[in-house]
């Protein structure tokens, strides 16, 4: 273990003895080299502390703890326990914190909603999806051209915007029937580009560079949120101080609902056929289809449901913003939602709801440190490989499973038992 550790701190001075002990300065008449030994040091010695604890840990560590199944039931106690604290965190929430960590909450919420939406390409169906960003911004262009143009309203646009999104999931599902693996996600890849390269040039619909503003907030039965109150708003319904607040609380439970209705869709329709045969097309397509499944119809539903929900948040994006524009909608958009479902574990709900509060709430939390901000987030994502290679909850319950032995009738089986 000790050499093991050894080597790997050697590894780790190769790779940080420029990256960390060199920093570039701007001096009078040019940038100079400042060296910063203790600070390789540091990252050095952790490496090799890191690493002889996760070795010690590995072979203390109990045969029977490593099992499938008695993970499996570990992360479904584990579950069964943290998914209410965050429910009840997440609507509690607004009574006791201020605008910045409400606009934070609305921001981590539309990430969860787009990692719930992603997981059901991804974690379900076992389709690699690296454009479902595209759908994202058919949903929010959808809902600002539809408010700007007809004057429709939030709540009419939304379910607009989803099936808009689900058609165009159903025009990418027809192309890639034939796709697996890498060239599967290089033809998303390609479709999320050429998605965000229309907007940009179709400037008679879409504004081009400059985009759409003015775009509507949603009403609460035709109530506004303004600043300034007046007659319809909310505050002179109620008779209480106008304040932007109530705007900010209102958005914060509509994306809050949007979300939960995602994972409630998802969870219930995982347990129908549909969604066991999204799950067998993910273990072996070969198989799926001598088992009669029909994989065109599976792969098309994977795709249009996943991409309703993804213009469903975009919907909700436009009417946050009041203004879209391309440069919303680029490719690394789509590898932090993608990454999120990763680190989460794919098909694991509380997995994603995990990782996007971990990877947009912590990149907030470790804004004033600019310098060491991505080498953090980088050495995180390291340390999860290793620790956890298949995600935050690897583990998690069948959607089908027999709960106990039951008895039947003997003339069902031979035995007489089941």
């Amino acid at each position: 273990m000790l050499r093991d550790a050894f080597l790997s701190a050697l590894v780790a001075l190769g790779l940080f003895g420029a990256m960390i002990g060199l920093k570039t300065d701007v001096g009078a008449t040019a940038l100079t080299l400042t060296p910063r030994p203790l600070a390789v040091a540091v990252a050095v010695g952790l490496v090799f502390v890191g690493r002889l604890a996760l070795l010690a840990w590995k072979k203390a560590r109990p045969p029977h703890a490593t099992g499938p199944g008695a993970l499996a039931r570990r992360m479904a106690r584990i579950g069964h326990f943290v998914a209410p604290l965050l429910l009840a965190f997440a609507v509690a929430l607004p009574l006791f914190a201020g605008r910045y960590w409400l606009d934070m909450g609305i921001l981590v919420l539309t990430y969860v909603m787009l990692g719930w939406g992603l997981n059901i390409v991804v974690g379900l169906a076992g389709l690699l999806d690296l454009g479902y960003v595209a759908f994202y911004a058919v949903g929010a262009y959808a809902y600002a051209l539809l408010s700007t143009q007809l004057g429709l309203g939030f709540w009419t646009c939304l379910p607009l915007a989803g099936i808009l999104a689900a058609f165009w999931g159903m025009l990418l599902g027809f192309p890639v029937l034939r796709l697996r693996g890498d060239y599967l996600a290089i033809v998303t890849l390609a479709f999320g580009e050429i998605i965000r390269v229309v907007l940009l040039n179709w400037v008679s619909l879409t504004g081009g560079p400059n985009g759409i503003s003015g775009i509507p907030r949603p009403t609460l039965f035709g109530l506004t949120f303004t600043a300034g109150g007046g007659e319809g708003s909310f505050a002179d319904f109620f008779g209480i101080e106008p304040s932007v607040s109530h705007r900010v609380i209102f958005l914060y439970y509509v994306i809050l609902g949007l979300a939960l209705l995602t994972n409630w869709v998802s969870l219930r329709l995982r347990r129908l056929p549909l969604g066991r045969a999204w799950e067998a097309l993910r273990e072996d397509e070969v198989a799926c289809r001598s088992l009669g499944i029909n994989v065109t119809v599976t792969k098309l539903t994977a795709f249009a449901i996943g991409a309703a929900f993804g213009g469903f948040a975009g919907a909700f994006f436009a009417t946050r913003q009041a203004f879209v524009s391309p440069e919303s909608f680029t490719f690394i958009e789509s590898a932090v939602v993608l990454a999120i479902v990763v680190l989460g574990g794919l098909g694991s709900q509380l997995g994603v709801a995990l990782a996007a509060l971990v990877m947009i709430g912590g990149s907030e939390v470790f804004r004033d440190l600019a310098e060491y901000r991505m080498l953090i987030f980088g050495a995180a994502l390291v340390v999860m490989m290793v620790v956890r290679p298949r995600g935050l909850v690897s583990g998690r319950a069948p959607s089908v499973a027999l709960g106990s032995r039951k008895r039947i009738a003997a003339e069902m089986v031979t035995e007489g038992r089941g």
